[in-house]
C-alpha cells in the first residue's frame, strides 16, 4: 500500500496487556546501547491464522517484519522497520476470492509514561514519530507489526479490471413501502 509511516489513533496494543494474536516481546534490557538491535520476524501458520482473523482477512499466507531498535534517551527505545504480507481478501465487486501485497512503514519512540501529575507537552509536528508509552520496559513487536499490518489493509478491495455495473434502466425503484401503500389502498376500499 504505502511506505510512508502511518501513526495509529489510538495507543499501541503493543503496550496494553497481552491482546495480540501475535506476541513478540522486547525489553529494553534486551536493546545494547550502543549499537541498537535489528529483529527479523516471520509470523509461524499458526499465528498468521489469528491475525487473519482478528483482521476480518479470508487468509494471511505470510506475514514479516523487520525491526531496527536503538534506545532513545535515558529509558526510551525509538523503533523503524516495516510491516510486509500477502493478504487474502475478497473483492467487494466480484466476490471472488483475491490476494493483496501489503507493505507498511514503521516510525514510533517509546517512552516511559510520565507521572499522572506530571505536564505533558503535545507535539504536533507530524514530521517527528508518534511517541508511544514503554509500559514495564517492554516493546511488544509482534503486536506493532500487527496493528501497522491491520492500518494497511484496503477496507474495500476491487480485483484489477473489476467494474461495478449498475442494474439496467427499467421501472424505478419504488421504495421499500410501496407493498404496504398498496394494501393500505385496498383495505381503504
Amino acid at each position: 500500500m504505502s511506505d510512508s509511516p502511518r501513526k495509529p489513533a489510538r495507543s499501541t496494543s503493543s503496550q496494553r496487556g497481552n491482546s495480540s494474536p501475535w506476541s513478540v516481546p522486547l525489553r529494553f534490557e534486551d536493546v545494547p546501547p550502543e549499537t541498537g538491535r535489528q529483529v527479523r520476524l516471520s509470523a509461524d501458520a499458526q499465528a498468521r491464522d489469528a491475525v487473519a482473523l482478528v483482521a476480518g482477512l479470508r487468509e494471511l499466507p505470510r506475514l514479516d517484519a523487520s525491526f531496527e531498535v536503538v534506545r532513545s534517551g535515558t529509558a526510551g527505545l525509538h523503533v523503524t522497520g516495516t510491516v510486509s504480507a500477502t493478504v487474502g481478501q475478497t473483492c467487494v465487486v466480484t466476490l471472488e476470492p483475491m490476494e493483496s501485497e501489503i507493505n507498511e512503514a514503521i516510525d514510533l519512540v517509546f517512552n516511559p509514561s510520565p507521572d499522572p501529575g506530571a505536564s505533558m507537552d503535545l507535539n504536533l509536528d507530524t514530521d517527528e514519530p508518534e511517541i508511544e508509552p514503554l509500559i514495564d520496559g517492554v516493546v511488544d513487536l509482534g503486536a506493532l507489526a500487527t496493528e501497522f499490518l491491520i492500518l494497511g489493509i484496503d477496507p474495500y478491495p476491487r480485483k484489477p479490471g473489476a467494474v461495478f455495473e449498475a442494474p439496467p434502466a427499467g421501472e424505478p425503484f419504488a421504495g421499500p413501502f410501496a407493498g404496504l401503500a398498496a394494501l393500505q389502498k385496498k383495505s381503504q376500499k
